[in-house]
């Protein structure tokens, strides 16, 4: 864009140049396809063996530079980009697509392989063709896109001008991959189960509503997957995992969007302690699969994902981080006491198990830096796990914390029918003493386990986290493609003309 022209103006000069290429006969937007059979990372990779050949590449035009019969155009494509020679004396009357051609259109390309005077690598035109028109105009090439509002609103636009984001999502679909792989050669089967239900269980969350019109009942997005998969444990299949999107109705910030991608996997005869393992060699697995170590660096942090990872009790983190031992304490009111003395916003429906898991949160998560799994949660607060034989009053559940952050969840499943549904009563009356993420009741469920459900270990694992940690982003909004934004009013529009240029 020259300087001191506005893009609305650009854009007027473009739609004049696709109305003149229509009323030429050369519509840019009747093209169906073209063929092409070279990347331009192969390219510039593979010089040597490539030199001299003729290729056929297409892509984004990024940057045009013309001087009378010679113009240089630089293409980008998935992988990369690359020079165009254009020489008139070649191209001919077809020089005139060239000329016509604007940064931002897509361009076809079929010509020899070279190394220009400059010792740029370059495909040397020998016959084009104009796409598709682009009639937008794209920030400027050396200032790029920078405000991150925009950038995630207008995610096709940073993909183009910003490449380096298009890496992040190459290693998102890598850990992905990397993570079926681990659990399908562990001989899971891979399921899916209902986003819509009638009861939004397997978590302590809010969940989003909405209304089937034909059978005219209200239903709600799962906010986990756990129920339903428990169900084919009982039904009998011994190993199975969904990894897919759930939906939760809270609070959005670097770590939090409603919809998430999330894994959960669940195993007949086997406890808490084998989803640790999964949990640790799965973690290390995916690393070593996409960045080549188990070792990584996140945000300045060197972090050593190889197992074993540590382990420690909740009670006893709560003992060393917040001076408080839980185990000389034996009443709610006493506990009660603890909580508004260190300053907690205590809840009517708080026991002495909530506290524990509230000052844990408090005052011992931000110290959780290396892998490290937390156990002995309390039952008031882990609803589907197995009571510990030893301490009634906690489970047999463990969450995973890396850099301070929960990645994992997991329990040896509870399976005593009387038990999970004295536990759902308990729920459902938190509820009504002002707990809106407490776990619903769900009869069906009851009922499952009731036919019988084998001793079970279960696992939920944050895949956005996860990836966010593996590939060092600092937003769970730098590792999804079109994150939750907040929309702008009726008419409005975000533009790059006066936050970039």
């Amino acid at each position: 864009m020259a300087k001191g022209q506005k893009s609305s103006e650009v854009r007027e000069q473009k739609l004049k140049k696709v109305q003149n290429l229509i009323d030429e006969g050369n519509n840019p937007y009747i093209v169906e396809k073209y063929d092409v059979d070279t990347y331009t990372k192969d390219i510039v990779d593979n010089f040597d063996a490539m030199e001299g050949k003729t290729v056929s590449v297409a892509g984004r035009i990024i940057s045009k530079r013309r001087h009378g019969k010679i113009a240089f155009l630089d293409v980008q494509d998935t992988y990369g980009q690359i020079q165009i020679f254009a020489k008139k004396n070649i191209l001919e009357d077809a020089y005139e697509v060239v000329k016509a051609a604007d940064v931002g259109d897509f361009f076809g390309v079929k010509g020899k392989v070279i190394k220009t005077e400059a010792g740029a690598i370059s495909v040397e035109a020998e016959e084009v063709e104009i796409l598709s028109k682009s009639i937008q105009v794209l920030p400027e090439k050396y200032h790029g896109l920078k405000d991150m509002d925009l950038r995630y609103r207008q995610r096709y636009v940073d993909l183009i001008v910003n490449p380096d984001v298009k890496e992040v999502f190459f290693k998102r679909s890598a850990i992905i991959k990397a993570i079926r792989e681990f659990l399908d050669d562990k001989g899971f089967l891979e399921v899916e189960t209902p986003i819509l239900g009638n009861v939004a269980g397997g978590a302590n969350a809010r969940p989003f509503l909405t209304h089937h019109n034909a059978l005219d009942i209200d239903l709600q997005m799962r906010i986990a997957n756990e129920l339903f998969l428990k169900r084919l444990i009982v039904g009998g299949f011994d190993k199975v995992y969904e990894m897919g999107k759930m939906f939760r109705n809270e609070g959005m910030d670097t770590r939090h969007n409603p919809e998430f991608t999330n894994i959960e996997l669940y195993q007949a005869y086997v406890d808490m302690d084998e989803m640790m393992h999964i949990t640790e060699h799965m973690f290390a697995y995916a690393a070593e699969k996409v960045l080549g170590s188990a070792v990584i660096n996140y945000q300045g942090t060197e972090i050593d994902l190889t197992p074993p990872w540590n382990r420690v009790a909740m009670e006893d983190a709560v003992k060393e981080y917040a001076g408080v031992d839980f185990s000389t304490v034996k009443t709610d009111e006493e506990a009660l006491a603890i909580a508004k003395e260190k300053g907690l916003d205590v809840q009517p429906f708080w026991t002495r198990g909530h506290v524990i898991s509230e000052m844990f949160e408090e005052f011992c998560e931000e110290k959780l830096i290396q892998p490290t799994f937390v156990t002995g949660h309390p039952v008031e607060v882990s609803p589907l796990a197995k009571r510990d034989p030893k301490d009634p009053r906690i489970t047999r559940r463990f969450e995973a914390f890396i850099n301070t952050w929960e990645f994992a969840n997991a329990f040896s499943e509870l399976n005593d029918p009387i038990d999970q549904r004295a536990r759902f009563e308990e729920q459902v009356a938190d509820q009504e003493k002002g707990d809106d993420e407490a776990h619903p009741m769900d009869y069906d469920f009851i009922n499952a386990i009731e036919v019988g459900l084998p001793p079970t270990g279960g696992l939920g694992i944050g895949v956005d986290r996860m990836i966010m940690l593996l590939t060092d982003q600092s937003s769970i909004r730098d590792v999804l493609f079109f994150p939750t934004m907040k929309p702008l009013g009726e008419g409005e529009s975000e533009s790059w003309d006066e936050d970039e240029e």
